[in-house]
């Protein structure tokens, strides 16, 4: 199966020409590149992330040599830069909500975690002048509503590097999970109107914070545990409090550090609270792999669609190769595989015949699906 085969079968089956002029349509953009489409800059800004092409003058190099439509650099980075950046998040959202619905099938949980948090990307203040940030550098953010149970993003809020966490947070929002966030998304307000709704939550809580009338709730600790405190309380100070009680569960980080943690949750143990809020290492690491793997901090462009536009890109590359490996694993004679590994052998066309069988078989599955030929169990 060859590398640029299969990244070329992966965007046709998961966003077909249909999709894709309806999202043109959508944001009123008319086609009027005779090659340098659409479709032609979203193929190379995928092929640039997966393979760490460092320019779009190697991208533009390499590009037909692998089966791409010859394209020159200078026409990429123009159309890059004319491009609505808007367009490139659609497309991602429009193959999250695909690969996020078949993952789910298998997975029947009711509810589950969306882990949320954000990554700063950095260069000198003089390639980005929209978007300074620290001294001398400029920096753009990417807030992300991550699916732990299937590793992808679910939702993705992209602002300057100066925004803060807290007030975009409520774009991240969404009842169908569990939110697990940092103390950067806490606020007295917003518990209190969580608990109106039904939006559960799990939120780290700042060291110097006020805990009143603490009520502790009863329940037996299993050997080994390193919940500390389980308990009920008011939080603040008398001139800003929370007019609801919320549960407060303490525990000890591998460090010995406490950790006081705020949750909606009234029907799990102490225990299964604190491993909620530590499994927010899957979105530190999808943020270290992406950044590591995908090329992200060689940004191609200095404006704002061009820069957003290969970051869409690389998350849109991120999700269609998530998937496929996490199928690749489920089968049953293949041999497990890291993401690292899966991505690696990937690109060099050396996969194992039992993954290849197993990906064609999945995005087979998948177009089956799309087609309308499969029973709907969503």
């Amino acid at each position: 199966m060859n590398k640029n085969t299969t990244l070329e079968t992966l965007i046709q089956k998961f966003l077909s020409k249909e999709e894709l002029q309806e999202i043109l349509e959508e944001f009123q953009y008319e086609e009027k590149a005779r090659k340098c489409t659409v479709s032609v800059i979203l193929s190379y800004l995928i092929h640039s992330a997966a393979n760490e092409w460092k320019s779009l003058r190697h991208a533009a190099d390499v590009g037909e040599h692998i089966g791409l439509t010859p394209v020159d650099h200078s026409s990429l980075s123009k159309h890059l830069k004319g491009q609505d950046y808007a367009i490139m998040k659609r497309v991602l959202e429009v193959v999250i909500g695909k690969l996020n619905r078949a993952a789910r099938r298998k997975i029947k949980l009711p509810k589950a975690l969306l882990s949320i948090d954000s990554t700063t990307i950095t260069v000198g203040k003089t390639r980005l002048p929209w978007a300074l940030y620290h001294g001398e550098r400029a920096g753009i953010k990417l807030h992300v509503g991550f699916s732990n149970e299937t590793g992808m993003p679910l939702h993705v809020v992209e602002t300057t590097g100066l925004k803060h966490d807290g007030p975009i947070g409520k774009e991240l929002e969404d009842e169908r999970f569990i939110l697990v966030g940092d103390r950067a998304y806490f606020s007295i307000d917003k518990v209190d109107r969580y608990l109106k709704s039904d939006q559960d939550f799990v939120f780290r809580l700042k060291d110097n914070i006020h805990f009143n009338r603490k009520k502790s709730l009863q329940g037996s600790r299993p050997e080994g545990s390193n919940v500390t405190a389980d308990f009920t309380c008011t939080l603040g100070t008398p001139q800003k409090q929370t007019k609801n009680r919320h549960r407060i569960v303490q525990f000890t980080d591998y460090k010995g550090k406490t950790i006081s943690v705020i949750t909606s949750l009234m029907g799990v143990t102490a225990e299964e609270v604190a491993e909620m809020y530590k499994s927010r290492w899957a979105i530190e690491s999808f943020f270290r792999w992406v950044k590591q793997n995908l090329n992200v901090p060689a940004l191609f462009g200095t404006t704002e669609n061009a820069v957003f536009n290969q970051l869409f890109a690389a998350l849109i590359a991120y999700v269609l190769l998530k998937y496929l490996h996490t199928q690749g694993n489920k089968g049953s004679y293949c041999k497990t595989l890291s993401f690292a590994g899966f991505l690696r052998l990937l690109l060099c066309g050396a996969l194992p015949v039992e993954w290849r069988l197993e990906i064609r078989e999945t995005l087979d599955w998948q177009q089956r699906l799309a087609t309308g030929n499969l029973y709907n169990y969503g």
